[in-house]
């Protein structure tokens, strides 16, 4: 008796599902960054305040040196007085630097950065770039715009400045760069730091605090006070900055020094240091 035997059909593969994914590189990190900037509301609102402020304080400074009188200061009259409103859009652009930063942090948000993009050093640079470009836009922009504005002002009482006189460019590209490098400093603070009042406190000091402490010590605190970010960056954005002062260019390379400086300290501060 013969028994037949059948044979079990082969198991099916089971299909898998194809996931498209993308290689991290910093164009889609810089993506990212650019589309939380969009998407918080108080970056804008405090961008717009440092616009804003630079605008109406050159009018404001326009208006009320219109006509020459006796009591003036020189630097009243000089080719860069309708642009004292760095002095307001320093403190706004530093605090901007830091909150885009440090907001991550106080929210818990970092987390999530940090899963979609494991290697740090890109997220760092990322947002770098996105305030940097946005940021460099918005206060050349309004830089110019303010010169000319309050110059025009001034024009119709007496005769004032022109961006074709020597040196104006010089004054109006240096106050936008050094609201900037400021901005970036704040930035990196923020990295440090990671908490917005001790970040914004450490900037504040840095800027404003120091300079008056080093100035307690004569003339020696005052040289050394002349290679922190607020006196270098007076010593290209302002026409005739105290003294002592360093030279136009060397405000600019010791500013960019403090840059380098904050975004190596960023960086280890990154590579040592969990969210």
């Amino acid at each position: 008796m013969s028994t037949a035997t059948t044979d079990a059909p082969a198991a099916l593969p089971i299909p898998r599902t194809a996931v498209d994914s993308q290689p991290i590189t910093l164009a889609r990190a810089v993506k990212a960054e650019w589309i939380k900037w969009r998407s918080l509301r108080s970056t804008w609102t405090v961008l717009g305040a440092a616009v804003i402020g630079m605008l109406a304080v050159g009018l404001i400074v326009a208006y009320n040196t219109r006509h020459l009188t006796g009591n003036q200061d020189a630097n009243d009259l000089s080719s860069s007085a309708t642009l004292q409103g760095f002095f307001l859009g320093q403190l706004l652009i530093g605090a901007l630097g830091v909150l885009f930063v440090s907001s991550e942090f106080s929210t818990g948000m970092i987390r999530s950065t940090f899963a979609a993009v494991p290697k740090r050093l890109p997220v760092l640079c990322a947002k770098l770039v996105v305030f940097f470009v946005v940021t460099a836009v918005a206060m050349t922009t309004i830089t110019v715009i303010t010169f000319v504005a309050s110059q025009a002002l001034i024009g119709h009482y007496r005769t004032g400045f022109s961006l074709s006189d020597p040196g104006v460019w010089r004054i109006v590209l240096g106050t936008s760069l050094y609201m900037v490098l400021v901005g970036v400093i704040g930035g990196m603070i923020g990295w440090m730091v990671r908490s917005t009042p001790g970040s914004l406190v450490s900037f504040f000091a840095l800027l404003f605090v120091l300079p008056e402490l080093l100035s307690l010590f004569a003339s020696t605190g005052r040289h050394i006070a002349q290679f922190l970010p607020s006196q270098a960056g007076e010593a290209f954005a302002v026409a005739q900055p105290e003294s002592p002062h360093l030279s136009p260019g060397a405000g600019v390379l010791v500013l960019c020094a403090w840059v380098v400086a904050g975004i190596v300290a960023a960086a280890f501060s990154l590579h040592r240091r969990d969210a």
